[in-house]
């Protein structure tokens, strides 16, 4: 096993000693920076159509809707075929349809019904992505070096889906036109597609193997089975099951306050506009990639549940200063440190995701992860409005940052946590070898 290169790189780069990591994070950062072209240029391609606020409403809505859908779906196929052919197929997918649609908005040919299936085959691409790349990773870099790697994600998707992407969008679109913006998206795909193509094959024996168990036992394959599986898994393990309980009743109180009632506070309380809006959105993206490449950078702490669960807990707390503030600076402040706070610790999160979690089960567990945090993202924003007109902003504000602090603890002491992480220490695991390191034959 060689280590020389691994030693000359900081703590935080040391996956990027390995070739396969290196061309799997080049068709990350693409494919962030792709998704992120779209997220703006969609918008205003339905505008270019003359489409209205309804249909912008609309495509972001199926958008939502289909990736929910297919992520269960997309963590069963993680845990049952090749990895890497599924997020290559994926970026596949997505450039037939945002090259279609970018070609047939140059040639003034686009309708309605093709910009929304492109929009509804983009969200199955997102859905289905997050578990096969979660999956793949720990089949190509060590076990000691997955803090890092999630720490490399966690810093390039602010970076490049919510800020660098849209940026250029934004500047392609005010100087051309949206088809251009989102051709420019479809060739990123297509850039991402070939580094997954080039990284080579990886090593996915266990797949072959639970396939021949199943022939075996004369199982044929089933959908809900495996999920189950899943689910099963998930309800006998108690640091997976609060952890995902707490993260989404989290996200439940917090994400329709800052999606949703932000803009409206900045207007109210300072008139502010949208430039001052992006700013706050700009710093909840700082203080994430910030705090993401400073987990990259330390060894996983020992005390990994209670680090996580201290931060989440008092993550929220920064909208109570979003309740009271009438300047702009405190609502960027606020957003930074809940930036820091709350998606910091999803690097840890990610690495205890894959270090403690079965090879063979964690396409499913971790669609289940994306599945339960982004399944109640659109009921907090539903609700954030109405309650808001109930109690106010402040209130709503207040409210939302305190109300998950107490569920923290509970979810703490009743899973306990503190003796888990104590019993199950994530030291290095010896016969985790990534493909690039294996010896020769």
């Amino acid at each position: 096993m060689t280590t020389d290169s691994t030693s000359r790189l900081p703590r935080a780069l040391a996956p990027f000693a390995l070739r396969q990591y290196r061309w799997l994070a080049g068709g990350l950062a693409l494919a962030l920076f792709g998704d992120g072209i779209w997220l703006i240029a969609v918008v205003w391609q339905v505008i270019g159509i003359g489409g209205g606020p309804g249909r912008v409403s609309l495509v972001s809505g199926v958008t939502a809707v289909a990736m929910i859908a297919a992520t269960l779906f997309g963590g069963v196929l993680a845990d049952r075929i090749s990895q890497r052919t599924i997020v290559f197929g994926l970026e596949a997918v997505k450039l037939l349809a945002f090259g279609s649609v970018a070609v047939a908005s140059l040639l003034h040919v686009l309708s309605f019904p093709h910009l929304l299936v492109a929009a509804i085959l983009g969200g199955i691409t997102t859905g289905m992505y997050y578990p096969a790349y979660s999956a793949l990773l720990p089949r190509i870099v060590h076990a000691d070096q997955l803090l890092a790697a999630n720490g490399v994600e966690g810093f390039m998707r602010p970076v490049l889906y919510q800020a660098a992407g849209p940026m250029i969008a934004g500047a392609i679109i005010g100087i051309s036109s949206p088809g251009i913006a989102i051709l420019v998206g479809a060739v990123a795909s297509s850039l991402a597609g070939l580094c997954y193509l080039v990284m080579g094959p990886v090593d996915e024996s266990d797949h072959a193997e639970a396939k021949a168990v199943e022939a075996a036992a004369g199982e044929k394959p089933s959908v809900v089975r495996d999920l189950g599986e899943g689910f099963a898994y998930m309800w006998r393990t108690p640091w997976l099951w609060s952890s995902l309980f707490f993260y989404s009743l989290q996200l439940l109180a917090i994400m329709g306050p800052i999606e949703v009632l932000v803009p409206f506070a900045l207007r109210e309380r300072v008139g502010g506009d949208a430039s001052d809006h992006a700013m706050v959105l700009a710093a909840f993206g700082i203080g994430a990639a910030l705090a993401a490449a400073a987990f990259g950078a330390f060894p996983m702490p020992k005390r990994y549940l209670t680090v996580m669960f201290a931060m989440w807990s008092v993550g929220s707390l920064p909208l109570i200063i979003m309740g009271r503030a009438h300047h702009v600076v405190w609502f960027v402040v606020a957003a930074f440190m809940i930036g820091v706070l709350i998606d910091g610790p999803a690097v840890l999160w990610g690495t205890l995701l894959q270090r403690r979690t079965p090879k063979h089960l964690l396409g499913r567990i971790s669609a289940l992860d994306f599945f339960v945090s982004a399944a109640l993202m659109p009921v907090s924003m539903a609700l954030a409005a109405p309650i808001s007109h109930w109690i106010g902003f402040g209130p709503t504000f207040i409210v939302a940052g305190l109300l998950p602090v107490p569920l923290a603890v509970i979810f703490y002491f009743a899973a306990k946590l503190w003796r888990d992480e104590i019993e199950h220490p994530l030291g290095i695991v010896e016969d985790e070898v990534p493909l690039d390191e294996a010896p020769a034959a």
